[in-house]
């Protein structure tokens, strides 16, 4: 598709309202994202909310991840928090911070990350991903915990770009797989893709009596996460799309997707070439895995 196509094909996909500056943004992003250094690609065990105040060995590892990554562009977080039937990504120029839980210290509820949005980048991510329509939300979302609890350790100023992408319920993980494939060519453009969710995440199963306990673990949980960390270490991502084939101590880590397929978006998008580091290894309350990854 040429230049003149592209145009005529977004000004269809975009309200007519603004349109002429949205396609003049989107213009002058793709030209300003010149060719960077690979970007590697993140997968985040945020486990509770409460890390997004507390010091902790997670928190720290956070932290410490960012040290080994050049700053980026702009960050994509496709968060466990928001599922949607179809596929959006968040277009606003100030995301708010959503505090999407109850119960917990009022301290947790006067957090605000105020990082810009990029429609910009939206309006890219839209452009790439073509075996489905993308759609773009402007008002509705934001940055949900699965993004601002963690990417406040990265980049505590707020001064990066931050946008999400959502996940789509109705799809199975080989789909969700093949989707983050047409995310790659961001890497090359200074953007941080970062996929938030739990590996491992039954909260029906947590040991209460555990709450404060880092590195308890119900046996099938690390049954579960060390054969997920072995699969991920052999490059071998069939066995982790076909999750619900893997026996019962799976079905009890994944009694719902929408925490583990952000760890599949980060998997995607492993090249063959690329090493991948495990990090923030731990058990919280029997049933919660913060396993992280680095790839690239």
């Amino acid at each position: 598709m040429n230049r003149k196509q592209f145009l005529g094909t977004m000004a269809a996909a975009i309200p007519a309202t603004g349109a002429a500056y949205k396609l003049n943004a989107l213009h002058n992003f793709s030209k300003d994202l010149s060719a960077t250094e690979k970007m590697p690609v993140l997968f985040l065990g945020h486990g509770s909310p409460m890390n997004a105040i507390e010091e902790n060995q997670f928190v720290k590892g956070f932290r410490d991840i960012e040290k080994e990554i050049h700053k980026p562009t702009a960050i994509l977080v496709i968060s466990a928090h928001w599922e949607t039937r179809g596929t959006f990504v968040t277009a606003m120029e100030a995301p708010a911070t959503i505090h999407d839980f109850g119960g917990f210290p009022q301290a947790l509820f006067d957090v605000q990350y105020p990082a810009p949005g990029s429609p910009e980048l939206a309006l890219e991510t839209q452009r790439i991903i073509t075996t489905t329509q993308v759609g773009l939300d402007d008002h509705e979302w934001g940055l949900d915990h699965g993004s601002w609890s963690v990417i406040k350790h990265l980049y505590p100023a707020a001064d990066v770009p931050v946008i999400q992408m959502s996940i789509d319920y109705s799809k199975p993980a080989s789909y969700h797989y093949a989707l983050a494939k047409e995310l790659a060519s961001l890497r090359q453009k200074g953007v941080l893709i970062v996929g938030s969710g739990n590996n491992v995440h039954n909260l029906r199963r947590i040991s209460w009596a555990h709450m404060n306990s880092v590195g308890y673990a119900f046996d099938w949980a690390t049954e579960a996460n060390e054969q997920m960390k072995s699969y991920i270490l052999d490059h071998n991502h069939q066995p982790l799309i076909d999750f619900r084939n893997q026996g019962s101590a799976w079905d009890l880590a994944i009694p719902t997707p929408e925490h583990y397929l952000p760890m599949i978006y980060a998997l995607a998008l492993q090249e063959k070439e690329e090493t991948i580091k495990i990090f923030n290894e731990g058990a919280v309350a029997g049933s919660l895995m913060m396993t992280s990854l680095k790839i690239g």
